[in-house]
């Protein structure tokens, strides 16, 4: 490796944990992804294959299915599923590097602090806004966008802190992906989950992408319902969001027709969901604060019972 690259793990191999590994590996980064056996024998026998609009190719890159191979890696890209966090987080942290920054690439708001809470260091929060699936073991599938919104929680940022965000910064964008630093990650974690909110349970409960969902009959007005209740749990928690928040959940339809949501994808492949993070987390936040959320807790009780029957 010449002194531009770095050692990079990926834990969590699913569809986001490909694709930004990927993008690293293709940058000429020593690239390991961590993650579930199937994907784990297919890349290691045939390279990850990643398929975007423009290319199909196949990326030469290591797989492991254990968390001791974070070690040696400086930057390390956390993209279990929400569920998942407290036991990857735990069976990864023995073998941190001192020097390792660790980006967390998952959905919902609480996650760095969980992930903190097991590894005892600061975690560097990243929302996410790509649209990718995994198409079959080691087949990444991209289908738009791919831009990260990286930041601090908490209080203001130490200088170690920010050295390490410019660092992160530096070395996705060199690898091709587009990343903000925001003063405000809070309100724009907060922002992603509402369009999650908005989009995940009903694009799963129906099986429709997002383009063809949204034009069904009262989805806008659920939708809408589902974003006023969000706002109202993040405005009494103190979050500051972001303008346009309301416009901007309906530009994603627009921008990524023809995905379906990681809960559908979930859904489809009869494995667990994150919605206990998304609209459930919503819910236990409006009854914790006296705010009613009923259009959240519909959908999160439906897919809560179609989960059920895997």
């Amino acid at each position: 490796m010449d002194a531009g690259h770095i050692r990079v793990a990926v834990m969590g191999a699913g569809s986001v944990g490909c694709y930004y590994g990927g993008m690293m590996a293709r940058a000429g980064h020593d690239v390991v992804l961590i993650g579930r056996p199937m994907h784990v024998e297919a890349i290691n026998k045939s390279g990850l294959r990643f398929e975007t609009s423009a290319s199909d190719e196949h990326i030469n890159v290591r797989a492991s299915t254990q968390a001791k191979a974070v070690q040696g890696a400086r930057l390390v890209l956390f993209c279990v599923k929400s569920t998942d966090t407290e036991r990857a987080a735990a069976d990864m942290a023995p073998w941190l590097e001192a020097n390792s920054v660790v980006v967390n690439l998952q959905n919902g708001v609480d996650n760095a602090e969980r992930i903190e809470a097991r590894i005892g260091r600061a975690v560097i929060p990243a929302v996410v806004y790509v649209a990718t699936e995994m198409a079959g073991p080691g087949h990444l599938r991209h289908h738009g966008r791919g831009d990260l919104v990286i930041g601090v929680t908490g209080a203001e940022a130490s200088p170690e802190l920010r050295a390490a965000l410019a660092r992160v910064q530096q070395w996705l964008e060199r690898a091709g992906v587009p990343v903000t630093v925001s003063d405000n990650v809070a309100g724009e974690l907060w922002a992603k989950l509402v369009v999650n909110c908005a989009y995940n349970a009903i694009s799963a409960i129906a099986q429709l992408p997002y383009g063809r969902m949204i034009g069904g009959v009262g989805v806008r007005e659920v939708m809408r319902d589902v974003v006023e209740e969000t706002l109202a749990v993040a405005a009494a928690l103190g979050v500051r969001m972001p303008p346009d928040v309301r416009a901007s959940v309906y530009r994603i339809a627009e921008a990524m027709p023809g995905q379906y949501s990681s809960t559908a994808q979930d859904l489809q492949r009869g494995r667990a969901t994150e919605i206990d993070h998304l609209n459930g987390y919503v819910v236990r936040q409006g009854e914790a604060r006296g705010i009613p959320v009923p259009a959240n807790r519909v959908l999160h009780a439906l897919v809560k019972l179609i989960e059920s029957k895997h």
